[in-house]
């Protein structure tokens, strides 16, 4: 069966354009306004979106990510409401593809089979887990592939060709290539390496592959978007989002639109990039 993720990106090859993958923290600042951003999002100009899993440790995320999980976690929310989000945003929108990302302690401590069989019926397509290496892949990957969840992987400069079957073994959907060695949020990346690399891993994969890390501004989103087949902004996002709260870290009047605004210029980034390369 195809999955909304794979129908997604072949519309989009079909188009002759990259996606646009927004990331966003569930939860944050609270249920209700993550769930309006993510019913937003779509209209603004995204073409998949990615929800965090807030976690405690967060060891891959830069600053802006990780306090993005630290508000939502004070402000309450738990892996069921994080599922509750996907659930309610089907209810009105049952194209657009949602990946969860994070780590694997919330979904080992929700149970694995629990939280597979709840994730399918809520509506999430794939999942990206940080922390689980290939190697692990009957923990988590196996069952979810089983399920009828795409397992996205994640590429880095330093994963090299001897590495690179292997981490694209069990890898659907599409992959996801961190175009800068660190953390999120962290640095620009240099184009012409990224271009590169996504034709690397190209060789090696009929899979489409999406680049993330360090793309703040619809200028990097039209350069990525030049060579990849999507390009995943989470940080400057979450960004935006933070700059619009109150003193107390509260939603405010300006919220979803902080992030919707920015993400509809991101969006021209990407769909413009075509087309500058054509000229």
């Amino acid at each position: 069966m195809t999955t909304r993720i794979e129908k997604r990106f072949a519309a989009l090859k079909a188009e002759g354009r990259a996606a646009l993958v927004t990331f966003m923290m569930a939860g944050d600042p609270d249920s209700d306004t993550s769930l309006a951003i993510a019913k937003a999002l779509p209209p603004a100009g995204a073409d998949l979106i990615e929800l965090g899993m807030p976690f405690t440790d967060p060891m891959a995320d830069g600053p802006a990510i990780q306090a993005a999980g630290q508000r939502a976690l004070k402000a309450g929310q738990r892996m069921t409401k994080t599922l509750a989000i996907v659930r309610d945003f089907r209810k009105t929108d049952d194209a657009t593809p949602i990946v969860l990302m994070g780590y694997y302690n919330p979904i080992y401590i929700y149970g694995v089979d629990k939280f597979l069989a709840d994730a399918k019926a809520a509506g999430v397509d794939g999942l990206i887990i940080v922390d689980l290496p290939p190697e692990e892949d009957e923990e988590l990957c196996l069952p979810a592939l089983k399920a009828g969840l795409n397992f996205i992987r994640l590429a880095t400069p330093t994963t090299d060709d001897k590495r690179l079957p292997k981490v694209l073994s069990n890898t659907s959907g599409f992959v996801y290539y961190v175009s800068i060695t660190g953390i999120t949020g962290a640095a620009i990346p240099d184009t012409s390496k990224v271009t590169a690399a996504v034709e690397r891993i190209k060789r090696h994969t009929g899979l489409p592959v999406a680049v993330g890390f360090g793309v703040k501004d619809a200028a990097s989103a039209r350069a990525i978007a030049q060579g990849a087949d999507g390009v995943v902004v989470g940080s400057a996002l979450v960004e935006a989002l933070r700059k619009s709260l109150d003193r107390n870290g509260k939603a405010t009047a300006a919220t979803v639109k902080a992030v919707t605004d920015l993400a509809a210029e991101l969006a021209d980034g990407v769909r413009t990039a075509r087309q500058v390369a054509a000229e």
